[in-house]
């Protein structure tokens, strides 16, 4: 491995398209049905709109593009969720290399993120957390040019603004890495004064807003459905004084947690564990700012607030943390350790898929388990039986009519429920809901069925 003779821009390329291919076969192979937040916004997607109840667009978005290409095959969706990760790991690379000017270095960078739980066993379930990767790692790479260069280019500005607002519209907490950059800007403009305000950083925020305004438009119109979500997550409203200590300490073990095979990865590359931080030095301000600040900024909000921060949140959070590790470090690198480190990598590399397609094997309890599909075939049966209109509609919760929404031929649109929606309906268009069994057969005008304790009211023109 340390032979300068190897070329370690091969090596990457390998390492993506195996990361690819492995994980979109393991859950591919092992899954009965698509995970619960797949399915959810599948639901969205078959309704797209500005806005969801729990989170803006895109993700939604994102997977409808897929639905019209690829339709209900499952490992379309695991294909898509692994083109995110290998795409924000090659703006890792590219932003590495320009930090680096240096291959190795660039490689062991994004080859040791891998060993982070976010980045290899959570990824199947395409998601929210997923949707933001590549437009967290873009956002970066692109305020790193305008950061990096004496004469700021409109080009990078404009990516900017973009990558950033579609970042935002994946989900708001895009906002800690947006803040944190801000917060860098502030600190080199008006603190250090090593940077000099430029009117282009206003039309960084005036293309933002402009791609924001139709959310923004219906967050209005929808009483901010989706910021209430994402404060009742938190646990805010409930929050007593010890959650401002219980929560972020609970907080900070479970990232010790996490990063435990990344350090693990960490002691072996290295002669000794020594940070040299030297505050003068450009490259490592902004590794620092774009890496530890959001962290900070989120243990902050703990702290304040009380609210409890989900694990899954941090998902984009520690894409530069391999750059800004080795850079830390690259001078204590033990080149006759690569083959330890690759060894250690290799275990980690192959043993989160391993493990991964076991547990989706012997939990017959997993919402992975669930026969959607099955469930399906046999209401479309029914409905081509007793009725002659097609499935235009479901209703009911995002899982249940969110699968029946997936896996149905016609691919209906999905509601929560149709309060202030039956005048936007086809007459002709047949409706299915789903729901407590009990309830829905004594309300149901039309064909009732149940399945596994599930009801399923069926609305159509009969033959």
């Amino acid at each position: 491995m340390a032979n300068n003779i190897r070329n370690y821009n091969n090596f990457f390329y390998y390492f993506i398209f195996v990361h690819l291919i492995l994980w979109t076969l393991a859950p591919s192979l092992t899954n009965k049905n698509l995970p619960l937040d797949t399915i959810e916004h599948l639901a969205w997607a078959s309704n797209l709109d500005w806005g969801f109840d729990k989170h803006p667009p895109m993700v939604a978005v994102v997977l409808e593009l897929f639905y019209q290409i690829f339709g209900s095959q499952d490992w379309a969706y695991y294909f898509l969720s692994q083109i995110f990760v290998i795409i924000s790991f090659y703006i890792v690379y590219k932003f590495s290399k320009e930090i680096f000017n240096n291959d190795l270095l660039s490689f062991l960078s994004v080859l040791i993120l891998e060993s982070i739980y976010f980045y290899n066993f959570t990824t199947p379930e395409f998601n929210v957390n997923v949707c933001q990767l590549p437009f967290w790692a873009l956002t970066v790479y692109y305020f790193w040019k305008i950061y990096d260069c004496k004469e700021i280019k409109f080009n990078d500005c404009f990516l900017v603004a973009v990558f950033a607002s579609f970042g935002f519209l994946s989900k708001y907490l895009f906002i800690y890495l947006l803040l944190s950059i801000v917060i860098l800007f502030v600190y080199l403009i008006f603190i250090k004064k090593i940077k000099k305000f430029d009117f282009k950083y206003v039309i960084i925020l005036e293309i933002f807003l402009i791609i924001l305004v139709p959310h923004l438009i219906w967050l209005n119109q929808n009483d901010f459905i989706t910021i209430q979500y994402g404060l009742q997550r938190t646990g805010l409203e409930h929050s007593g004084i010890i959650d401002h200590l219980k929560f972020p300490i609970i907080f900070l073990l479970k990232q010790l947690g996490i990063l435990t095979p990344f350090l693990f990865l960490i002691w072996i590359l290295v002669k000794k564990i020594r940070f040299n931080l030297n505050l003068n030095d450009k490259k490592l301000i902004f590794l620092l700012f774009i890496s530890i600040l959001p962290i900070v900024l989120m243990f902050l909000t703990s702290i304040i607030t009380g609210s409890k921060i989900r694990t899954m949140w941090m998902t984009p959070f520690y894409l530069f943390f391999g750059t800004l590790f080795i850079y830390l470090l690259k001078s204590q690198i033990n080149t006759k350790k690569l083959n330890s480190f690759m060894f250690g990598f290799i275990v980690l590399f192959l043993i989160s898929p391993i493990l991964y397609s076991y547990i989706s094997v012997t939990k017959t309890n997993k919402r992975t388990n669930y026969e959607g599909k099955e469930i399906a075939d046999l209401v479309e049966r029914r409905w081509n039986k007793n009725f002659y209109n097609e499935i235009m509609y479901v209703v009911g919760d995002e899982w249940h009519a969110g699968n029946l929404s997936y896996h149905l031929s016609s691919r209906p649109i999905w509601y929560k429920n149709l309060k202030g929606k039956i005048d936007i309906l086809n007459p002709n268009g047949g409706i299915i809901y789903t729901g407590n069994s009990g309830i829905l057969k004594q309300l149901c005008p039309g064909d009732f069925g149940q399945i596994n304790k599930q009801g399923f009211c069926m609305i159509g023109l009969e033959k």
